[in-house]
């Protein structure tokens, strides 16, 4: 019997484009029901349902049932990597419409990459950390330093309770339309909800775009020296 990971069935299911969209807006972190995910695609109800229950099957996705809907996710991080990953050595996607290029734009400035920030936000917050010493890049995950313990304690976030999940605590993650890394893991995604909780950023309607509000703009120039986003 192979035992090999099935990796061409995989393939086959990130491959087909309608999957690939519905994956890509998936990538929010969020839950969103089968129409959500067809407007996202650009087809039918029906035949995004189609997609969602191989996606299912192939353990790409989860699904939730609340009511008379089920609300589907990514089922972890480890497959949004993998999606961050193809992004970022896939050609750019070809712009047809002033609108698409406004979408694309804005997930350039700033965006969720599953739940942390990516895109120009994500790149530049992580950079000023470097710069201010709070943070160090190691191999794999970012080294907290002292002064970065203490920094992450004034904004409200508890490290040790961070540590002790079971998913990576600072994870290096490749940003796709940067090309340069920005800070992934707990940490990160702790840092992404204190940043919508003190109302610097809120999601752009039916996207994994995010906008710095005029809170944020102060809040960003005051602690991490940004003033151009």
């Amino acid at each position: 019997m192979n035992a090999t990971p099935k990796v061409a069935e995989m393939v086959s299911l990130l491959g087909e484009p309608s999957r690939a969209a519905i994956l890509t807006s998936l990538l929010d972190g969020r839950f969103h029901t089968a129409s959500e995910l067809a407007l996202a695609a650009g087809v039918t109800p029906q035949t995004a349902s189609f997609h969602l229950a191989k996606l299912t099957d192939g353990m790409l996705v989860t699904a939730e049932k609340h009511g008379r809907y089920r609300y589907y996710k990514l089922a972890g991080e480890e497959i949004a990597q993998v999606l961050e990953m193809l992004l970022t050595v896939s050609k750019p996607a070809k712009v047809t419409s002033l609108r698409q290029s406004v979408q694309m734009q804005a997930l350039r400035e700033a965006r969720t990459c599953y739940d942390h920030l990516a895109g120009k936000l994500g790149v530049r917050v992580t950079r000023s950390m470097m710069e201010r010493g709070w943070i160090a890049e190691g191999k794999e995950e970012y080294d907290v330093t002292p002064d970065g313990e203490r920094f992450f304690a004034s904004l409200g976030l508890d490290l040790p309770a961070l540590r002790q999940q079971r998913r990576s605590f600072s994870r290096i993650c490749l940003d796709w339309s940067e090309r340069q890394h920005h800070l992934a893991g707990t940490l990160g995604h702790a840092l992404a909800e204190r940043f919508f909780e003190l109302n610097w950023i809120r999601r752009a309607d039916g996207s994994r775009a995010v906008i710095v509000t005029e809170q944020g703009s102060d809040g960003l120039k005051q602690t991490f020296g940004i003033s151009d986003l």
